[in-house]
């Protein structure tokens, strides 16, 4: 027994002298994982520890295992599953390991684009629900707002939103693009509903863009607005039409309701009349 913790505080001893070691805790901390995490890739064969103990079984790792945990880590993050990590950290070609990490550097790109969009639409149900216990309440009195010019994708197939389609309403616009004309595109975090001569469509808004079929451009000036919810959206509108002709003069040839949230539990809208 004497022998044995004899050799096994010389042990320790002799790695503390040599700091290209690390403990199997101090390991885990450094690379921000847990023990039972190193013992999972010692186990499949992804990252084994540099050296373990003869007489202790302790597992001792070098900065060469910290490296390659933290690219472990680091494509985990895309989930990318450890087969196939484990295939990529295999490679000796470079080639390989270069195209690798460029679908790895796409999926991060996808994943970015999605928890913004994810974090935008929380935003503004988080402000709709703030300006509602603030009491604050939406415009229901028509009023002039100035715009810039916007251009705008119609959809091919969708007319109006749905829970379904305004949560993934950015990959519906791709997906009818052509091919080779996806990467000209990218769309804003805003919808809405386009409406001319009896007919209403769905819409993104455009932040490049090519000119294709259902591409719409919504002029700069002035615009008769009024906030609405879905319930009351077609006598808003029609209301409003009514106005812009009587008070304003003008002879609106399209309307726009913009949805003003596509947050988590409903979406509201403002319809906007172009004063021509």
């Amino acid at each position: 027994m004497m022998i044995n913790f004899c050799v096994t505080q010389m042990s320790r001893k002799i790695m503390q002298k040599n700091k290209k070691f690390f403990s199997i805790s101090q390991t885990a901390k450094i690379a921000n994982v847990t023990t039972e995490t190193l013992r999972h890739y010692d186990r499949i064969g992804l990252v084994k520890p540099c050296k373990v103990d003869e007489w202790t079984g302790y597992r001792y790792y070098s900065q060469q295992e910290i490296v390659r945990l933290n690219t472990i880590r680091t494509l985990r993050c895309m989930d990318m599953p450890l087969s196939e990590i484990k295939k990529i950290l295999s490679y000796d070609d470079f080639g390989k390991i270069i195209e690798s990490l460029k679908q790895a550097e796409e999926s991060a790109d996808e994943k970015i684009a999605e928890l913004n969009l994810a974090k935008e639409k929380i935003k503004r149900a988080r402000m709709y629900y703030e300006s509602k216990l603030e009491g604050q309440t939406a415009a229901r009195s028509p009023f002039v707002k100035m715009l810039p010019q916007r251009v705008i994708l119609l959809s091919q197939s969708m007319d109006t939103p749905t829970v379904d389609n305004l949560w993934n309403y950015h990959r519906h616009f791709y997906a009818q693009l052509p091919e080779n004309m996806k990467g000209d595109f990218s769309f804003e975090d805003l919808a809405g509903v386009y409406e001319s001569g009896g007919r209403q469509s769905l819409f993104a808004v455009c932040t490049k863009y090519k000119q294709t079929d259902g591409i719409k451009i919504l002029p700069q000036g002035k615009y008769l607005c009024a906030d609405c919810a879905e319930e009351n959206r077609a006598q808003v509108t029609d209301e409003l039409v009514r106005a812009a002709k009587e008070n304003y003069g003008a002879h609106p040839r399209f309307t726009v309701q913009m949805i003003v949230l596509s947050g988590i539990l409903q979406w509201n809208y403002q319809v906007q009349v172009f004063l021509e």
